[in-house]
């Protein structure tokens, strides 16, 4: 199927009504109709009568669903946008109903990991290999028969979409086909769209600077100025590029929209759920109290986990990772933690780019 030679074009789908979800199924419903899926049929039902989801107005030509298999069967082009903890049971419940023809553009910044039975992630003694993990494109291609696959990932702060400002993003692909209907679908006025075929770097850089996000939160809460916070990305973004580079990824993506361009925004922005997750720790809750009163996850919690153990194994030392995640997981005092990160002395300015 060739949406460019229809003569009707076909509705847009996307996967997920969370607060991303919806803000990209609004910006696709400025080009065309979009179907919108929601496994909660509360959810369905609230859009079809408020004519709102998650504080957004909802744009007249999106539809809401809870049927998948609707979604699959109608739309060309799908946009999933679900927790990376459970993006991989809802590609096996839409897998049936996937082509060969059609094309998926995940919007996850989060990895999949692969445990055994019994094992949790949470686990301090568990080891994790890069074979053990999986981004968002390689769940698809295990999981369903798609094969044109891509991400869309870059300083993309939902409430700014959702609020008309504008905007720019990354779609990464091996396929000019999906770039190109990547970009026609989603590029307005005021969201610009660029293309990139090197796909891991892009999905690299939206999952890895989560977990800075948090670290970033922490210093604002704490007081500190900008100083401290460019001294934080910037050498938060040291850290992104070794541990990318071990998985796959080229250090000269890591400059453009995907990389410092979404630490900047997410770094900078309590708009940001990572971001307000290190801030809300840094002000005395604790990270139980934050979790349960969140209503969307913060996938910086997880990936801080997941990289602090790849670090390990991999013998990479990320020093704000480590002591972010000390501070999660292990109740370090930020103001030690922090005092740590100014004392340690290891390291050149620009020591990644090699």
């Amino acid at each position: 199927m060739d949406s460019q030679n229809s003569s009707k074009k076909p509705p847009i789908g996307v996967i997920g009504a969370g607060s991303f979800g919806t803000a990209i199924a609004n910006l696709l419903a400025e080009n065309g109709e979009v179907i919108l899926f929601s496994r909660r049929k509360e959810v369905v039902d609230r859009i079809l009568k408020e004519k709102r989801n998650v504080g957004q107005i909802m744009h007249p030509h999106v539809h809401p669903t809870d049927d998948i298999e609707e979604l699959c069967k109608k739309c060309f082009l799908i946009f999933p946008s679900i927790p990376s903890d459970s993006f991989r049971q809802v590609m096996k419940v839409a897998s049936p109903y996937l082509r060969p023809d059609h094309i998926l553009i995940h919007c996850t910044k989060g990895f999949d990991i692969k445990l055994e039975e019994g094992v949790s992630l949470i686990d301090k003694k568990l080891k994790l290999k890069p074979a053990d993990i999986r981004t968002m494109s390689q769940v698809i291609l295990e999981e369903t028969i798609v094969k044109r696959v891509g991400c869309l990932s870059g300083p993309n702060l939902s409430k700014e979409i959702a609020d008309g400002q504008p905007a720019a993003t990354v779609i990464g692909s091996h396929f000019d086909e999906v770039i190109r209907e990547g970009q026609q679908a989603i590029r307005s006025k005021r969201f610009q769209a660029y293309g990139s075929h090197d796909m891991i770097s892009v999905e690299l850089g939206g999952v890895l600077k989560n977990s800075m996000a948090v670290a970033a939160g922490m210093v604002g809460g704490m007081g500190y100025g900008q100083n401290s916070m460019s001294f934080l990305i910037s050498r938060g973004l040291s850290e992104i590029v070794r541990l990318g580079k071990a998985l796959g990824a080229q250090p000269e993506a890591f400059l453009g929209l995907a990389g410092i361009g979404d630490l900047i925004a997410t770094c900078t922005s309590p708009l940001s759920r990572n971001y307000t997750v290190g801030y809300r720790l840094a002000k005395g809750e604790n990270l139980q109290q934050i979790m349960e009163s969140s209503t969307e996850i913060a996938e910086g919690i997880r990936t801080v986990n997941i990289c602090k153990k790849l670090s390990e194994t991999l013998d990479i030392r990320l020093p704000i990772i480590e002591i972010t995640y000390e501070i999660l997981y292990n109740e370090m005092p930020i103001a030690e933690g922090l005092k740590f990160l100014m004392e340690y002395r290891k390291g050149h300015d620009i020591d990644f780019m090699g």
